[in-house]
């Protein structure tokens, strides 16, 4: 029977982001699958109007093939992921940002079919909600709310929210490669953004993400710190540890330190590739 890693990405991303990670994981003998959650890879519903030369305004009021998608997809969809996967052998289910969400979920949903749970600076939510931490003093250092800049139109009109990453914005540009990848080169960091697609769903999970202590609190899991990310401070990734610690004492995180941007890890994945084999053995 084959271990495999189960790989969910984040805001604004697809399993293409998860490539350099399943190159190396397969390099140090790991079977691995990448998953695209609802409305994302090529269901993503891309518009001419992103193209080159953009046309801003159509941009701004182009229907989102994200208008009212939820967490609970995502589980959904993930969950029949690792139920398949799940019969061919152990999973371990990893992910990055707000992919923690939906890591969450599966372990509230279907703790038997997961043999452990790896968040990679990504949201677990254990007392509040996203928008509670997102306000909270151990997120004060995250860069994203100078970015705000990137995004276009009116969310409630689109109904998700559209980001335009192939903005020519220097000033923009500069301020999301702080909060993103500032240990790359900007040749890494343009690669990045066009990797990202323009729409991300407007729900967060509410208390529907929160881990629940009797079924995700049983599933062995680990935290991959990433200790230079000006996203996901590390203040608030050590608050996700400490609250899942205290709501199941008995199986606490196995913690993971790396020197890391929010996204440096997906460009340069040879560190914490070694930590998730380290993980399977």
């Amino acid at each position: 029977m084959s271990h495999t890693f189960v790989l969910v990405h984040g805001s604004n991303c697809n399993s293409f982001t998860w490539a350099p990670m399943q190159r190396e994981l397969a390099l140090l003998g790991h079977r691995s699958l990448a998953v695209d959650l609802p409305g994302h890879g090529f269901a993503a519903g891309w518009h001419p109007s992103y193209q080159a030369p953009q046309d801003p305004a159509a941009l701004a009021s182009a229907p989102s093939g994200q208008a009212g998608r939820t967490v609970a997809e995502c589980v959904e969809h993930v969950v029949e992921v690792v139920r398949r996967a799940a019969a061919h052998g152990p999973v371990t289910l990893v992910g990055h940002s707000r992919g923690g969400l939906t890591l969450t979920g599966v372990g509230n949903a279907v703790p038997e079919l997961v043999d452990r749970l790896v968040y990679v600076s990504a949201w677990c939510c254990v007392d509040s909600t996203v928008a509670e931490y997102v306000a909270s003093p151990e997120n004060a250092d995250s860069v994203l709310g100078e970015a705000a800049g990137v995004m276009v139109g009116d969310i409630a009109a689109l109904g998700a929210i559209r980001m335009n990453w192939r903005t020519a914005d220097a000033g923009l540009l500069a301020t999301l490669k702080t909060a993103m990848l500032a240990d790359g080169t900007d040749e890494e960091f343009l690669a990045f953004l066009n990797t990202l697609e323009p729409d991300e769903s407007l729900d967060a999970g509410g208390i529907g993400v929160q881990a629940d202590a009797a079924t995700w609190g049983r599933v062995p899991r680990s935290y991959v710190r990433l200790t230079r990310d000006r996203s996901l401070p590390v203040a608030l990734q050590d608050r996700f540890i400490a609250e899942a610690d205290a709501l199941t004492p008995g199986n606490p995180f196995d913690v993971h330190s790396v020197e890391g941007s929010h996204v440096g890890f997906l460009v340069h994945p040879q560190e914490v590739a070694g930590i998730l084999a380290e993980l399977a053995a």
